[in-house]
């Protein structure tokens, strides 16, 4: 099940980076009195009444000038408000409705998506002030005062956004469809892979890097399966990026990613892994898909005895932290092994949608620690009491302690091999939460 996205924004300096620390419950966008500080969207996981959901955090929205700086920042809000679920809008009491909070809500009125109205500053508790009252011209329905640096009717507005999340049965239209997103650096060959999955021309395919624009949606149904194919924008490092379309397509990608169940990771062959492929698999692997990696242009590669284990040792090194995630040598021009993606994407498909059952588990772990002892601190062992599987896609286990405080992470990339040797996983991250037995607390 995909997470809605909600996007914040609103014009420069009205308190978003500060109302977006709030929710997410961590300084992770910087504040600043300076307008235009926060020039890129942040993305970021949050809950609400056991609702998980994915904010943007944007720069703000200015009227149409010249400033170039400006300008990209007004595109990316829009492209943010084109991918979200829910638009969070941002006012001001203290500087009042002005001009240009106008032009942003006729702005969102087009976007034909629900918006919530939020003016931020309202630092005291009790009845809003009568200025409050001004903003309801901005004719996008009720108007619900904030203050997000003392944490102030936070509540009411999680509870409006969550009211406007789209259905759970809504989300996922067809179960059985898995849905593919193809992502990779610009001209990693996305196109050309989905044209060829799909034996469509459905996406234009050039030697020119960042030619896709927008995510494209494809269906396939084959003998492996039914699928969904996103062919998503290329992702570029951000400093090399002139051309503000392709810069702030990223977060189409992003959204991609997010809603897809599945990720096939392009590298380009000829070209070798990069820094930015790194980044690129990183998102995927963070976002808890199942991945596969897919070195495209295989056929342009000159062959030499042992070539292949080559690239394979060097795509062990440098992904070691994707050490799960099977690498398939393809070529999107040709359709060599694309019959296998196909095949791989089933595989890892389900095992991300595996199950383990309590006893099982339990089975396996208590082995594992008579094999490998916890890790202890000052005398005191870990004592992993018992543990269960609470969740797929990815596969999560709760593990059930003393006291979490004594783990440590090489314990429980341990115990992550333990269970793949003996379950498989193949294709998918793994996820651990320790929980005090005796305690509410979790992590």
């Amino acid at each position: 099940m995909s997470k809605p996205v909600v996007a914040i924004v609103g014009r420069p300096n009205v308190g978003k980076s500060s109302l977006f620390n709030t929710l997410y419950g961590e300084r992770i966008s910087i504040v600043h009195d300076t307008p235009g500080v926060t020039r890129d969207r942040i993305y970021a996981n949050a809950t609400w009444r056991e609702r998980e959901f994915v904010m943007i955090d944007t720069g703000g929205i200015e009227p149409e000038n010249g400033d170039q700086i400006l300008q990209g920042m007004r595109l990316q809000a829009e492209i943010a408000i084109e991918t979200a679920d829910v638009i969070l809008f941002m006012c001001d009491i203290k500087s009042g409705l002005t001009a240009a909070d106008e032009e942003i809500a006729v702005m969102l009125r087009k976007a034909h998506r629900p918006v919530v109205v939020a003016v931020n500053k309202v630092d005291h508790v009790g009845n809003p002030p009568p200025e409050i009252y001004e903003f309801y011209n901005l004719a996008l329905g009720d108007v619900i005062p904030i203050s997000a640096s003392h944490r102030l009717g936070i509540g009411d507005l999680l509870d409006a956004i969550f009211e406007n999340f789209p259905a759970e049965d809504e989300e996922d239209n067809d179960s059985e469809t898995i849905k593919v997103a193809l992502i990779g650096k610009p001209n990693a060959g996305k196109s050309s892979l989905t044209n060829k999955m799909t034996g469509e021309n459905r996406s234009i395919v050039s030697d020119v890097p960042g030619t896709t624009r927008d995510s494209i949606d494809s269906y396939v149904e084959n003998e492996y399966g039914k699928f969904t194919i996103v062919d998503t924008a290329g992702m570029r490092k951000k400093g090399k990026i002139e051309d503000a379309i392709e810069k702030y397509s990223m977060v189409r990608a992003l959204s991609s990613i997010e809603k897809a169940s599945v990720c096939v990771i392009l590298i380009d062959a000829t070209v070798g892994v990069t820094e930015q492929d790194t980044k690129v698999a990183g998102i995927a692997h963070n976002a808890g898909k199942a991945c596969i990696f897919a070195i495209n242009k295989w056929d342009l590669i000159d062959k030499e005895t042992g070539t292949l284990e080559a690239m394979t040792r060097i795509m062990k090194d440098r992904f070691s932290f994707m050490d799960y995630a099977p690498i398939i040598f393809i070529s999107a021009k040709t359709g060599q092994r694309v019959d296998k993606l196909f095949k791989t994407i089933t595989e890892v498909h389900e095992q991300a949608g595996r199950r383990l059952k309590t006893g099982v588990f339990n089975d396996m772990l208590n082995e594992a620690v008579a094999m490998v002892p916890t890790p202890q601190d000052k005398g005191r062992h870990l004592k992993i009491y018992y543990g269960t599987q609470v969740a797929t896609n990815p596969p999560t286990f709760a593990l059930f302690v003393n006291d979490k405080e004594l783990s440590h992470f090489s314990y429980e990339r341990y115990l992550e091999n333990q269970i793949r040797k003996n379950f498989g996983f193949e294709g998918t991250p793994i996820r651990f939460f320790l929980r005090n037995k005796n305690r509410s607390d979790e992590e």
